[in-house]
């Protein structure tokens, strides 16, 4: 979700003006994707790298977290929105972590949408980790190197449980994965944007989910065969 600072400067507003913005396109990003029967979204809301932003920045940034918990909590759950966080979380505040397990425990029996929030998370940090527990495992003698695959693997990462992303939208024109997701973006279609988080509204989620839509997803297969199996 990139560009708030840049829609801030544009208009000689402060960084956090942009991050403030930012959030009204996260509720109309999240209220388009259960209309459109979108099953699950992530959003990467603070990278690994992130934290090397103006102190300043990212402790407003945090406390804006906590608000749009606060403030957002009761129309999720109410609209049947399951959440949850990923990401190195034990580095964010006490009152974060907090509003963070409260919001995980509220809406875990809901069935609607399944909205992950990426925070403090890198997806090189999250392989390392998983492959820290599959070697724990092998060292125990609970784990066969040998019996190590694709699936096993992914049992450990932090999105384990949630199908793997179809497509990628990333905004404000550049054109990168930026260390999300590395394992789960392997086979993702990627759509991007110039246009600044901000202003992203229904109409671009729409443009990026037409774009979707019109790819033939062939995994390694041909066209012919893909066509043969109707899918």
């Amino acid at each position: 979700m990139d560009g708030n600072g840049r829609w801030a400067k544009d208009r000689n507003q402060p960084r956090h003006s942009g991050h403030r913005a930012g959030v009204i396109s996260v509720r109309q990003s999240i209220k388009t994707a259960a209309e459109r029967g979108v099953e699950c979204l992530t959003l990467f809301a603070f990278s690994s790298e992130n934290w090397s932003r103006p102190k300043e920045e990212v402790s407003g940034l945090m406390k804006l977290f906590v608000e749009a918990l606060r403030r957002e909590l009761d129309e999720l759950h109410f609209n049947d929105v399951k959440l949850k966080f990923i990401g190195n979380l034990d580095l964010l505040s006490a009152s974060l972590r907090g509003k963070i397990f409260e919001a995980e425990q509220r809406t875990e029996a809901n069935t609607g949408l399944r909205l992950t929030i990426a925070m403090a998370y890198g997806g090189r940090w999250d392989i390392v980790e998983a492959t820290k527990v599959l070697t724990r495992q092998v060292t125990e003698g609970s784990l066969q190197i040998n019996d190590i695959n694709d699936e096993i693997f992914a049992a450990e990462l932090q999105m384990a449980g949630v199908p793997y992303p179809d497509l990628l939208i990333r905004t404000g024109g550049e054109q990168r994965i930026s260390n999300f997701l590395l394992w789960g973006l392997a086979y993702a279609e990627l759509w991007f944007t110039d246009v600044l988080w901000p202003e992203f509204d229904q109409s671009v989620f729409d443009e990026a989910l037409s774009y979707y839509t019109s790819k033939q997803r062939r995994f390694g297969h041909t066209g012919d065969q893909v066509k043969a199996v109707g899918c």
